[in-house]
């Protein structure tokens, strides 16, 4: 029993140290102010959930499945205590919480079929943009996300370290 605590405490730790640092790449200004992000909370959404699939897929590369549901689990925590912090109340926390479930997870699966740069960046258009947006802008995300898969693969996630390399 001890040993299974132990294990998913390791699990835990090192999904908070992953978040920690996908957060703070999502959040940086030239996605808001040079690829024209919305700076609002989907549009905020939107950047963290593209970085976490990033991670995502590159923690199931690795077969650390344990690690992508603790990372999982440590996003939705934040989800819920953004919320709150907007005022949402128990009443309908559960609503949106299932509407941001959903939201993610289409998002990855969407991300996951795109082929080509061709395809995500269409993917990144209707998700980020909401189908408002095209051009150089949407083709410079989708060239940073191909690089940023890139730099991961390098990377020792098992570490706790993220490489996403340049930024857009």
């Amino acid at each position: 029993m001890l040993n299974l605590l132990r294990k998913s405490a390791k699990h835990k730790r090192l999904a908070a140290a992953l978040q920690e640092q996908l957060v703070a790449r999502a959040r940086q200004p030239v996605f808001f102010a040079g690829l024209g992000v919305p700076d609002s909370m989907d549009g905020r959404f939107d950047l963290v959930a593209l970085h976490a699939w990033l991670v995502l897929e590159r923690l199931k590369a690795a077969g650390l499945a344990p690690e992508a549901q603790a990372l999982t689990d440590g996003l939705f925590l934040g989800f819920d205590e953004a919320l709150r912090e907007q005022g949402t109340g128990d009443m309908g926390m559960g609503r949106r919480m299932k509407a941001m479930a959903n939201a993610f997870f289409g998002r990855l699966k969407a991300y996951s079929e795109a082929a080509d740069e061709a395809a995500l960046a269409e993917a990144l258009a209707r998700n980020v943009w909401r189908g408002a947006a095209g051009g150089e802008r949407v083709l410079r995300l989708a060239r940073y996300v191909q690089s940023a898969r890139t730099a991961l693969a390098g990377c020792d996630v098992g570490a706790g370290t993220l490489d996403f390399g340049a930024l857009p």
